[in-house]
């Protein structure tokens, strides 16, 4: 079974998933950019495609791309991960991630939850200044609850909660394909 990993990362976190997860499944390895440019041919040869991206506003970067193709690739096993800053066990994503697809897309693709963290020295500009608003707001706010709290305190600084085993169910999950 020949499998591909396309990813998008914008400070390093989805792009260490993808490359453990390929590493893991001996699979390819494609940027989002990289996968765009090829010919839909190209994608023929794959028994599996799995793509990663990030989380922001409740939805996943690049995830678009993968979805339009994904319904010409029923035929595959398909994967959508994304890498969020909230730990596993946050309720708000199970609620993000049960938005990301449409009842019909649920029936071939297959959605997975990594936590990640926060870089703030190698984020872009706008999404820093976005994340520190947030955190002086809500760190700001008068009659936050302990949930408001935790989470401006969290986002305050850069950490890394990211651990390997957010990928085993993926791997899992491909791998009972074979």
């Amino acid at each position: 079974m020949k499998k591909l990993v396309i990813y998008t990362s914008q400070t390093g976190f989805t792009k260490k998933y993808a490359e453990w997860i390929s590493a893991r499944l001996n699979a390819d390895v494609l940027t989002i950019q990289e996968a765009k440019n090829m010919k839909m041919d190209f994608y023929d040869e794959y028994d599996a495609i799995i793509y990663g991206g990030w989380t922001m506003a409740g939805s996943v970067v690049g995830s678009k791309w993968f979805l339009k193709n994904a319904s010409d690739w029923k035929d595959k096993r398909l994967v959508l991960f994304c890498v969020g800053a909230s730990p596993e066990a946050n309720p708000d994503v199970e609620v993000s991630l049960s938005k990301l697809l449409t009842d019909e897309q649920r029936t071939y693709i297959k959605v997975f939850y990594c936590q990640g963290g926060l870089d703030y020295s190698r984020m872009k500009t706008p999404s820093k200044l976005a994340m520190k608003l947030l955190a002086s707001t809500l760190s700001k706010k008068k009659d936050a609850d302990q949930k408001e709290k935790d989470m401006a305190e969290m986002i305050s600084h850069s950490y890394d909660i990211s651990d390997e085993k957010y990928i085993l169910p993926i791997v899992q999950y491909i791998e009972e394909a074979m």
